[in-house]
C-alpha cells in the first residue's frame, strides 16, 4: 500500500509540481491550500507524513502542526522560508521531524520525507513483544517494537525522530553522544541536518518528559561535546 502524504502549501505551484513528483515516486498525496482546510481534511482522512509550509493564511504551519499533535503525533517536514529561522526552531521545539528551505530541491524533499518514513517502518518492523524489545533505563522504559515511551509508568508522546534520539542516548547511559552522532542515530548517515536541530530536538524532549515529571533532569548537556543520559539525576 503506498504512503499516503499531505502536502500544504498556499503556493499553488508548489502543490502541483510536487505532487506530481511525489506521485511518480509511488506517494498517495493529498493537497491543501491553507492550514484550516488541511486540519479538516488530515482528521478526517490521517496521513503517514505531512509537508507543510509555515506561512500560511487562516492557520499557519504551526499552529496547524500544535493541533494535529493535540489529535494524534504526525511526522512532519515543514516547508520555510529564508527568514523563517525563528519559526523554523520552534516548529522543531514543538515535535516536527525536519525541515527544507524555500527554494528547494524536490529531489531534496523526496529524499527527506523517504528518510522520515523509513524511521517510521524500522520502528514498526520489530513486532517482538515488550519483554523481549523494551528497555529499561532508571525510571524510563523505551519499546521501539510499538514506539511507546513510559516514565514512572506515565506515557510520554515523541515524535519519530525525537525517540530515536533518546533511544540512542539511552542505549549507553553515561557515554557521551556528539550532535553528529546523534543526527546518524535520528536521520540516517547520507541526511545533511544542522546541529541546531538536535539542540532544538533535545530542548523539546526535556519538555515532554517534564510534562510528566517536573523534576526530570536525566538528559544532560556538555557544552561544544554533546549530550549523554543519565539512569538517576544528580
Amino acid at each position: 500500500m503506498a504512503h499516503r502524504i499531505a502536502l500544504v502549501d498556499d503556493d499553488r505551484n508548489i502543490l502541483t509540481s510536487v505532487s506530481i513528483v511525489l506521485e511518480q515516486e509511488g506517494f498517495d498525496v493529498a493537497t491543501y491550500r491553507d492550514g484550516a482546510e488541511a486540519l479538516r481534511g488530515l482528521i478526517d482522512s490521517p496521513v503517514d507524513l505531512a509537508v507543510l509550509d509555515i506561512k500560511m493564511p487562516r492557520m499557519d504551519g504551526i499552529e496547524l502542526l500544535q493541533r494535529l499533535q493535540d489529535k494524534a503525533p504526525t511526522p512532519v517536514i515543514f516547508l520555510t522560508s529564508k527568514d523563517d529561522e525563528v519559526d523554523e526552531l520552534h516548529g522543531l521545539r514543538m515535535g516536527a521531524d525536519d525541515y527544507i528551505k524555500k527554494p528547494f530541491s524536490q529531489r531534496l524533499l523526496i529524499e527527506r520525507i523517504k528518510a522520515v518514513i523509513r524511521r517510521i517502518e524500522a520502528q514498526k518492523a520489530d513486532d517482538g513483544s515488550e519483554s523481549e524489545t523494551a528497555i529499561k533505563r532508571g525510571d524510563m522504559t523505551l519499546d521501539p517494537a510499538q514506539h511507546v515511551c513510559k516514565w514512572k509508568d506515565r506515557a510520554v508522546n515523541l515524535t519519530v525522530t525525537e525517540f530515536l534520539i533518546i533511544q540512542a542516548l539511552a542505549a549507553r547511559p553515561g557515554h557521551v553522544k556528539s550532535r553528529d552522532q546523534l543526527i546518524d542515530a535520528a536521520y540516517g548517515e547520507n541526511i545533511y541536518v544542522d546541529d541546531r536541530t538536535i539542540d532544538s530536538h533535545i530542548k523539546r524532549l526535556r519538555k515532554k518528559f517534564r510534562h510528566v515529571d517536573d523534576e526530570f533532569a536525566n538528559i544532560e548537556t556538555l557544552y561544544g561535546v554533546g549530550y549523554k543520559y543519565r539512569e538517576a539525576a544528580a
